[in-house]
């Protein structure tokens, strides 16, 4: 590892990671100064890339030149307003000059239909993020960035209340790697078992791991940040999970029809509203509920023939293995384990509630068409009689993408304590604490872009912060 006057350690090779080591170079670059740009990853070369390698990457965007009017206010209301109204406004500025500062290294966006609603206007990156790691990762290595795999960052080395540099394990040997600042983007605690029982609760480390990139994550950026004094934010008890099949090999195999019909639990039973929002915006409590508080952590999506009916259902389910069907429900149920009397007993129940009119019947929008009000727990919307043999089934457990809580950053991504930024460190992506309750929707990869980006610039105009040009 080459040794510089000016050196800037980046930790992670996710979105976040990369923007900040691309951003920090063509800054340096532009205003006549030299940098060199560690960025360093402990996954082996053909792993690396984190959550984002495997993420298809949807950014909420109206287009790649523009943001939603409404977009500060609807990320706010998704963190039920304990978000940072200044860093969503920064990152609302920030994003159409940031996706065109993407697009400038090769990487074209497109607007995909998302699943089966018509949620926020998003758009992705074509081949989404293994295309944003590989373009990125290669015009980071065109402008000089040295990447390293295999090394874990083990504590932040500070001199004189400055961060500047990192202890590091390079194999068996640990080493000092030493800079003028650092930017921390590493991702959440997902995959650190310790943290997950203490902020989520027992079992909580059983949960399964969304995609294989996702076991990287275990929260080292978070603990180095803190122990330098670095103040928590975010919602420790917050997570992004989906449902996702337990027979899938895919990475984040979701399955996301369970709307348009009922779920039960493995004694046959309803355990929440299936219809009470569009699936993102169910999507997260149902995959906890599922984890914690059914029987063995599984829950079947149960339907009948119709879905096959519903245009570009496919779109909405990932997993690659096709659903358990049956000409009966209690030959369903034997198929997939659950108990046959009471899943006949709860469809009974639930098909004389579907009182509504099924024409009016939308698989794209919430429809309006509730059961009637003696059904617990209610279906607010899609409530259609599950009638039309063959029946299927969809077998769910609940699979956590990331976790909320992290540390604290401003609108420049400098890492936070008692209100004032730590000298030389910076941090973006997952681990900043940003969001509260839900996950605003399409907004995680964005908006590690976006802060990856203004952590590069913002560490290097701090090192040369005298010199004209850089501030």
């Amino acid at each position: 590892m080459a040794n510089g006057s000016q050196r800037l350690i980046v930790v992670g090779q996710g979105a976040a990671g990369l923007a900040a080591a691309l951003s920090a170079v063509e800054t340096a670059a532009t205003a006549g100064q030299s940098i060199h740009v560690t960025l360093i990853d402990k996954a082996p070369e053909n792993e690396a890339g984190g959550n984002t390698r495997w993420s298809p990457s949807y950014m909420r965007m109206a287009a790649p030149d523009r943001v939603e009017p409404s977009f500060v206010q609807d990320t706010l209301a998704a963190t039920k307003f304990k978000g940072d109204e200044r860093y969503f406004t920064q990152l609302s500025r920030e994003a159409p000059e940031t996706i065109k500062w993407i697009g400038s290294h090769g990487i074209e966006f497109i607007q995909p239909t998302y699943y089966l609603a018509k949620g926020p206007p998003r758009i992705q990156p074509k081949g989404g993020g293994p295309a944003l790691v590989a373009e990125l990762s290669r015009a980071a290595r065109q402008a000089g960035v040295e990447i390293v795999y295999g090394c874990t960052a083990q504590k932040l080395l500070v001199e004189s209340g400055r961060v500047t540099g990192l202890k590091v394990k390079r194999g068996n040997a640990n080493e000092m790697l030493t800079g003028t600042a650092v930017v921390l983007a590493s991702g959440g605690f997902q995959a650190n078992g310790e943290m997950m029982r203490e902020y989520f609760g027992a079992g909580a480390e059983k949960m399964r791991l969304i995609s294989p990139g996702t076991h990287f994550n275990t929260g080292d950026g978070i603990r180095m940040a803190l122990e330098v004094g670095a103040t928590p934010a975010g919602d420790w008890n917050g997570m992004h999970a989906e449902p996702i099949d337990p027979r899938s090999k895919n990475s984040a195999p979701i399955v996301l029809v369970y709307p348009y019909g009922i779920v039960v639990d493995q004694n046959g039973l309803r355990f929440f509203d299936e219809g009470a929002g569009l699936a993102h915006e169910t999507w997260e409590w149902f995959a906890r509920d599922i984890h914690f508080e059914t029987p063995h952590s599984v829950a079947y999506a149960i339907l009948d023939s119709r879905l096959l009916e519903i245009r570009d259902y496919q779109r909405a389910i990932r997993s690659e293995i096709a659903p358990v069907r049956a000409e009966t429900l209690s030959e369903l149920a034997r198929l997939v384990g659950v108990n046959g009397d009471n899943l006949e007993r709860t469809v009974a129940v639930y098909n004389a509630n579907c009182t509504g009119d099924p024409a009016k019947f939308d698989a794209t929008r919430c429809d309006g068409l509730a059961a009637s009000g003696g059904l617990s727990p209610p279906k607010s919307n899609w409530a259609r009689a599950i009638k039309v043999p063959p029946f299927v089934c969809y077998p769910l457990i609940g699979a956590i993408a990331y976790t909320f809580g992290g540390v604290a950053t401003d609108d420049r991504a400098r890492v936070m304590r008692n209100g004032a930024p730590i000298p030389g460190l910076y941090a973006a992506g997952e681990m900043t604490g940003h969001f509260h309750a839900t996950a605003p929707n399409a907004v995680s990869m964005l908006r590690a872009l976006v802060f990856g980006r203004i952590a590069g610039r913002e560490a290097v105009a701090s090192l040369y912060s005298k010199q004209e040009g850089l501030r």
